[in-house]
């Protein structure tokens, strides 16, 4: 399977034009059950159905974490069957609910990708992009341990005027999130501090944070993409993880296309509300 996709991943970027990466995050999978009250495989099945029919030419499926809800290796196995229904090659990215172990194993990874770590490099004719491994194992907030940051650094240097796309699990910055800002990256400065350094890293994007949040720090653009799955409500009116509910927002994927001297980013929902949610069918 892995060797399948990497194959694929490499001679679709071949050709002459822009370049297509269909973007997910949060799937929170679970073969079995729901998940606060939202059906993760009604929503999965929906997902795959709508991108191979609207976007089966795209080159590549980036997915920013939480690949499960609970890391088990039936959750991871189960998953890896929906996603290799996916007309086009997919790689995932570790969350905080996931299992650095288990997803190389089960769900696969680039050749070349770290060892020890989900975290590796797509080379792109417009852009390479790289995918850092932010998980933090038993808390929700992330880390990039000096293991890992030293791997980017290298990555950024063997090819420096490039144009670069970052993407991990959790934000390094403050949103204005007031619930969802403590469990961001804990040396967020350090990776700022890093990517600061080379000024053809163009754009930041993250999951996590189950909202659409968009902006820049310093030169660099940044965007979160909503879940999969579920959303989380906006700052106001004030909650609190007590009085938590999913916000009634439907899931969007990012469809990121990048042309030879300009990235777009388009946000788009592909199925309803409810579907999915308290037992309404697919």
């Amino acid at each position: 399977m892995t060797a399948d996709r990497a194959e694929s991943t490499q001679t679709g970027n071949t050709r002459t034009g822009d370049t297509r990466i269909i973007w997910l995050s949060d799937l929170h999978f679970e073969e079995y059950g729901t998940v606060l009250g939202h059906d993760p495989r009604a929503r999965l099945d929906v997902t795959i159905s709508f991108i191979n029919k609207n976007y089966g030419a795209a080159d590549l499926c980036l997915i920013s974490g939480d690949m499960v809800e609970t890391a088990t290796p039936a959750n991871y196995r189960a998953l890896a069957t929906e996603l290799d229904r996916l007309a086009i090659p997919w790689w995932p990215m570790t969350g905080n609910h996931d299992d650095r172990a288990m997803v190389p194993e089960h769900l696969g990874l680039p050749d070349g990708a770290m060892p020890g770590f989900a975290q590796y490099a797509i080379e792109l004719p417009q852009a390479r992009v790289l995918c850092l491994d932010s998980l933090n194992p038993g808390v929700a907030s992330g880390l990039l341990c000096a293991e890992r940051l030293d791997w980017l650094e290298r990555a950024l240097l063997a090819n420096p005027d490039k144009a670069t796309l970052v993407f991990l699990h959790h934000p390094p910055m403050a949103l204005d999130l007031p619930m969802l800002d403590p469990d961001r990256l804990e040396n967020g400065a350090a990776l700022l501090d890093l990517l600061a350094r080379f000024p053809a890293v163009r754009q930041l994007c993250f999951g996590h944070v189950h909202r659409p949040v968009s902006g820049h720090i310093g030169r660099i653009a940044f965007s979160s993409l909503r879940s999969a799955l579920y959303q989380a409500p906006p700052p106001v009116p004030t909650w609190n993880w007590e009085s938590f509910t999913p916000a009634a927002e439907a899931p969007d994927l990012g469809i990121i296309t990048l042309h030879d001297d300009q990235t777009n980013i388009a946000f788009l929902p592909f199925c309803a509300v409810s579907l999915g949610v308290n037992g309404v069918p697919h």
